[in-house]
């Protein structure tokens, strides 16, 4: 793992819009994506940028089971507000959360994965150690799921949404597997909140019971880290 520390959010997500453009300046146009706020000043900078995604693909990691991609929580939502309406991508591609017949759906994404392998692949992290919605106790050798929440992903996600209640209980989410397949994986995180999740990635054991442990078996993983979240690093 190549570990960067910034002072600041801010500096870690210049950081990785800087990975976004040495990865085109190389030819390499497809990109696994991600949503939440972790990533949304990355997107802003490259939004504001001249970089040209007119050749590229995206793939994103995850999308909520059972709500419209109109809905302004999806992700579909999320990506076309904060990246694809400004910066417009040759495809973009997301997991048809209106899809109620999940092996369909995982058959028609992992298809997708196959066709493009990714170059780059940004990611953020759960509390809860887990990657998309790859929850603790996720198998390593899984591709595209449906997956059933947990309640502490609900409880940080649920200052998306007006209370709790409404925030989707399942979701279909690019398995662990997948994930590893990219060439090249940013793995972003910011705050004290999310610094024993940190800590447990980076130093402790490789277990399915904290999904993103599994990035200590990937040759090309980057961390870019604010102060708060790395205050809990032993190294630190």
């Amino acid at each position: 793992m190549d570990i960067k520390i910034f002072k600041t959010a801010e500096e870690a997500s210049k950081a990785a819009a800087e990975i976004f453009k040495d990865t085109l300046k190389t030819g390499q146009e497809v990109f696994g994506l991600a949503t939440g706020s972790t990533p949304e000043k990355t997107y802003e900078i490259l939004v504001e940028s001249d970089l040209d995604f007119s050749n590229a693909i995206a793939i994103n990691l995850d999308e909520y089971y059972g709500i419209a991609s109109t809905h302004d929580q999806s992700y579909a939502y999320f990506m076309n507000q904060h990246l694809f309406q400004h910066k417009p991508f040759k495809e973009t591609h997301i997991p048809n959360g209106e899809n109620t017949d999940a092996e369909d759906e995982v058959t028609r994404y992992d298809a997708i994965l196959e066709k493009y392998p990714r170059d780059l692949q940004i990611l953020g992290i759960g509390s809860n150690g887990h990657i998309a919605f790859n929850e603790p106790g996720s198998s390593f050798d899984a591709t595209t799921t449906k997956v059933k929440l947990t309640d502490s992903t609900i409880q940080d996600n649920s200052r998306f949404f007006d209370n709790k209640d409404e925030v989707p209980q399942e979701a279909y989410s690019m398995g662990i597997k997948s994930i590893m397949d990219a060439k090249h994986i940013i793995l972003m995180a910011f705050g004290e909140s999310k610094a024993d999740a940190i800590k447990k990635i980076i130093e402790g054991p490789v277990t399915e019971d904290v999904p993103a442990s599994v990035l200590q078996k990937h040759p090309n993983v980057t961390l870019l880290l604010d102060e708060a979240v790395a205050s809990k690093l032993s190294s630190n």
